[in-house]
């Protein structure tokens, strides 16, 4: 009996010093692994359709992890939370940036993580909350539906019912001028046909224009060296006659100087009485124009006889 209890004692201390080891060993296996992978979170601000959990995530085209969970922000059902499980070697930066791109033409999406200077600080040593954040951006998919919606409202304007109203209106003036010009074709091939015999009389005109302005520019510049000549010798004299004038001036300076002073103040009373003297002479002039006889004799002239 003590033989078997002893056999049991030393089973049961081996079962559960196994079960310990394997415990150490899936725990050690569990913080390895832990220690391997690291979580990141993206808020996206736009759908995320096609995209699920375990779908890839790829750093510059490499795979470097998977989507764990997606879920709806609780504050804002407009947003999508997708919690990233990447490895912990990704050098996920500041300035790394997530977006949704797809596999081909038909493939399935995933995220697609871009951008991360060098120098750049790594996010987790930002970023200390227990889950950090990556930045988005939008998506090209999200660039071409708003490159569409706006190329629908820019339509919808276009295409308003005052602006169809125009068009219409603009297209039956067209037809009302196309209409009028047919009528009139007969009146437009004749103006037509004078609008070409008055070019061609222009084109001649022209010609001959320019064959007399050829002839007018080869007789000036054959005149031209004669006229610079006569040109040269009459500024020449100016500048002799100039030069003498300066001179006359130089020498008699003083007596214009003296004339200017004296002989112009002496002229004023001279004027003066030059004047009386004028209008004493016209008085002499009116006597002798009226009785030239008392004015010199000093009585009337003589009667005349007349017989009765």
């Amino acid at each position: 009996m003590e033989t078997k209890a002893n056999y049991v004692l030393i089973g049961a201390f081996t079962i559960v010093v196994t079960l310990l080891l394997l415990l150490f060993a899936l725990w050690a296996a569990k913080y390895t692994s832990e220690k391997d992978w690291r979580n990141y979170a993206v808020l996206f601000t736009e759908p995320v359709t096609g995209l699920t959990e375990g779908s890839p995530v790829q750093y510059n085209g490499i795979s470097v992890g998977t989507v764990e969970t997606l879920r709806l922000a609780p504050d804002d059902p407009r947003r999508v939370i997708a919690l990233l499980r990447l490895q912990a070697s990704a050098p996920i930066k500041t300035d790394t940036r997530a977006k949704l791109s797809i596999q081909g033409i038909t493939g399935s999406p995933f995220i697609q993580l871009t951008g991360g200077n060098p120098g750049s600080p790594a996010l987790a040593d930002v970023d200390r909350r227990e889950t950090p954040v990556i930045q988005t951006e939008a998506s090209a998919l999200q660039n071409i539906a708003d490159t569409a919606n706006r190329l629908v409202a820019r339509m919808d304007q276009v295409l308003s019912d005052e602006n169809v109203k125009r068009v219409s209106n603009t297209l039956a003036n067209i037809e009302s001028a196309t209409s009028a010009i047919a009528d009139q074709r007969e009146d437009l091939r004749t103006l037509i046909t004078s609008a070409r015999k008055s070019s061609e009389q222009l084109s001649v005109t022209l010609t001959t224009t320019n064959r007399a302005v050829e002839s007018v520019d080869r007789e000036l510049v054959a005149k031209l060296p004669g006229l610079i000549a006569k040109l040269d010798s009459t500024l020449s004299r100016l500048d002799s006659a100039a030069n003498n004038a300066n001179g006359v001036l130089a020498d008699n300076r003083n007596a214009i100087n003296s004339f200017a002073n004296d002989g112009l103040a002496q002229l004023g009373p001279t004027l003066g009485e030059l004047r009386l003297l004028v209008r004493d002479l016209r008085r002499i002039s009116d006597r002798l124009d009226n009785n030239p006889t008392r004015y010199l004799l000093g009585r009337d002239a003589p009667k005349e006889f007349e017989p009765k």
